[in-house]
């Protein structure tokens, strides 16, 4: 059962309702819950948290849904674990099904964004069972944690002439390692703690600088400098003027900068040091999704393009995907209003009640 529900952090939005701890898989998430009918499970990304969703939170509850949204393993007032392998997809997924255990919830549709987007997907190969749909913003499902190798990103960094064929038989990092230089944040992440100490230094730099939007289109990106192509966004030290648009108000960015304050970025820097692990524990896993899904993707996203959602239809059969312009990559905090109207109309459609 849940422990009793706390006050909310100071900052929080008042849309947010009041956050309870959740014992699962051994440790206590932080959860924020409201609202009654279907169960639907909010993931957040890095760098995000629970908050994330703030603006999608009323309008599923008006909808009729009980929306249940947790600072994940590693974020903000859950526990985080001081040891790497406690960040590997077993433990993620494993976080997510126990706490819809503790909460008296059989199944949910989750709906994730980024790194919570890969976690939904992972959601319906581990916990099908738990699973009955999935809703993806911006992160596609590629199997075999193939993300980061897909050709629409490695094209751009490789020279003329150049080929590279992900190949879903060898570990992802190192198949990285011979595309990117060294200071492209995944692999930086996987070397030592440079990133850790840069970005703990200053935590308030470190998501101005993440937190971002206008940054010009995929397009653009391909003909930008060496160094942006090599996705060297974390771990460097922030600059006088930040390109782009702030994505987030003050007070916004203020909530953010206080978890972050406390927490470090380390543990949610962890789930990049299990890829390999994560490969390894997949390979003889299907990666057949066969829920009802949604992709939502954006437009101007460098990283995780649209175009990386050709082919999905293999893998995900019952999918629907849409894209919403003119946006960057913090596509629930961008775009909210779109964004709910076709996951609501999605939801209404697909489970009709």
């Amino acid at each position: 059962m849940a422990a009793p529900a706390i006050a909310s952090p100071p900052g929080i939005a008042p849309t947010m309702p009041p956050v309870e701890m959740v014992g699962t898989n051994g440790i206590e998430l932080a959860v924020y819950e409201a609202g009654s009918g279907p169960a639907v499970v909010l993931l957040h990304g890095f760098p995000g948290l629970a908050y994330t969703w703030r603006h999608q939170i009323p309008a599923l509850v008006d909808a009729g849904y009980r929306v249940i949204v947790p600072d994940l393993r590693g974020y903000g007032l859950s526990d985080a674990p001081d040891d790497v392998e406690d960040y590997d997809i077993a433990d993620l997924t494993g976080d997510v099904a126990g706490m819809l255990d503790s909460l008296d919830v059989h199944e949910a549709v989750f709906v994730g964004h980024d790194w919570g987007g890969l976690l939904a997907w992972q959601m319906a190969l581990f916990h099908e069972e738990r699973t009955t749909g999935v809703v993806s913003f911006n992160t596609p499902h590629i199997p075999h944690w193939g993300l980061w190798l897909h050709q629409d990103l490695v094209a751009p960094v490789l020279g003329d002439g150049d080929d590279f064929a992900a190949d879903p038989g060898r570990d992802p990092i190192a198949q990285m390692r011979e595309v990117y230089r060294p200071g492209m944040y995944v692999l930086m992440f996987q070397d030592g703690d440079m990133a850790d100490i840069a970005m703990n230094s200053d935590p308030e730099g470190t998501l101005r600088g993440a937190l971002r939007k206008d940054l010009g289109t995929p397009k653009d990106w391909d003909h930008m400098p060496a160094e942006l192509k090599n996705m060297e966004y974390y771990g460097q030290p922030a600059p006088d003027r930040f390109p782009g648009q702030d994505v987030l108000s003050a007070e916004e960015l203020g909530f953010y900068v206080s978890q972050y304050e406390r927490t470090g970025f380390t543990p949610a820097i962890n789930w990049y040091r299990n890829i390999s692990r994560n490969w390894q524990a997949g390979l003889e896993v299907d990666q057949m999704v066969r829920v009802p899904s949604l992709m939502i993707s954006a437009e101007n996203d460098v990283v995780l393009r649209p175009g990386m959602t050709d082919g999905m239809d293999a893998l995900v059969p019952d999918l629907e995907k849409h894209v919403i312009a003119d946006t960057w990559h913090w596509t629930p905090e961008e775009k909210p209003e779109e964004a709910n109207r076709i996951v609501l109309d999605w939801l209404d459609r697909t489970f009709p009640r």
